[in-house]
């Protein structure tokens, strides 16, 4: 497996050189100031490449697409994130072998105890880590303008952000576009996937700190659950920290009439729970029965297609439904009635004006 990322080594930086072996130092969550391009060879065993190697493998990997993977808050690799993109990356070659390789960007998460602490310090990883992905991206398409123009890499790139990683990707495009480029940012990605984003809903409306996502992005597809309980842990200590705002992996975004027309609203409240008991937000894989999630599905059928299948064409929104019955359907607002219900008594506890903000947004 090919993987990417800005966490500094075990022993000096100055050490570890290409095709030499790498080791994560887990006790450091400071972003470190080099990127490495490396493979994981086993668990726990790993080698830094260099990107020139790298890009060469992706080149001639048989695979028709890459996707890149930017895992959420308080993920480790061997815990969290190489397992989550094996499992990706089965659920890919049982669909369609050859069609896709799954590249995690790997950025510092805390291993400290206590969610509100590691929230906070992953923030600000999150932040810091942009300088280094934005080195990434600028690596790829200067790797694709030397081409030669015999033998181009016609690979088409997606991008898959889960939960804090979307912060990672909206400041690496910011920061990209600040320090890298002349007049905006290009078009480089087919599919943008945005899975229970933590980033505020207004974040890719035209004058949101993440406009820069849409600009880049054929397509940009939401996926949102009101009942993601990571995500309402995640206001709570937002709240703390006196910072109150809506998340967009909560709501979808504010008001689709202020996004570009490119940006989908996919809600996923009918399943996520079920899918990943008891908090709701790691529901793009597997469904309970270990199958190929309806996530999963819609995001094969974007990469598949170059196109984002939606009920409501109009509004471009799409309701994915656990099971495809009619009854169900037909008393959806019932049913989200039910779980704004249950939002609200299940924030019992908190001050009622910090509640009452809690439940509508969700």
């Amino acid at each position: 497996m090919l993987f990417v990322t800005n966490r500094e080594p075990k022993g000096s930086v100055k050490a570890t050189k290409k095709s030499k072996p790498y080791q994560f130092d887990l006790d450091k969550n400071a972003p470190a100031n080099s990127v490495y391009f490396c493979t994981r060879d086993g668990k726990g065993e790993y080698s830094e490449i260099g990107s020139s190697k790298f890009m060469k493998r992706l080149k001639e990997s048989s695979a028709k697409q890459i996707l890149l993977y930017i895992h959420g808050f308080s993920n480790l690799p061997e815990d969290h994130i190489f397992p989550r993109v094996e499992a990706l990356q089965s659920l890919f070659d049982a669909r369609e072998e050859n069609l896709i390789d799954v590249v995690p960007l790997i950025w510092p998460c805390d291993n400290d105890i206590g969610i509100v602490k590691d929230y906070w310090d992953d923030q600000k990883a999150a932040d810091q880590s942009a300088f280094s992905f934005a080195r990434v991206l600028q690596r790829f398409m200067d790797w694709r303008s030397q081409e030669p123009e015999e033998d181009p890499c016609l690979k088409r790139i997606n991008i898959l952000a889960h939960s804090m990683g979307n912060r990672v990707l909206r400041e690496t495009m910011n920061k990209w576009d600040k320090y890298d480029l002349a007049s905006g940012v290009p078009l480089l990605f087919r599919n943008t996937f945005l899975v229970a984003a933590d980033i505020v809903n207004e974040a890719l409306e035209e004058e949101g700190t993440g406009r820069l996502i849409t600009h880049a992005s054929r397509n940009v597809s939401v996926y949102f659950a009101s009942d993601d309980l990571a995500l309402r842990a995640s206001k709570i200590s937002n709240l703390k920290n006196k910072v109150a705002s809506r998340r967009l992996g909560h709501t979808g975004p504010e008001d689709m009439r202020a996004v570009p027309t490119n940006v989908y609203a996919i809600d996923c409240d009918n399943f996520n729970n079920a899918y990943d008991r008891p908090k709701g937000h790691s529901y793009f894989l597997e469904d309970n029965n270990g199958k190929p999630g309806k996530v999963f599905d819609h995001m094969f059928n974007s990469i598949k297609t170059g196109r984002v299948k939606v009920d409501d064409a109009r509004n471009r929104r799409h309701i994915l439904w656990l099971v495809n019955n009619p009854l169900q359907i037909a008393t959806y607002p019932l049913f989200v009635r039910i779980k704004r219900l249950q939002t609200y008594d299940s924030l019992v506890g908190i001050p009622s004006l910090q509640r009452q903000r809690m439940y509508h947004a969700c």
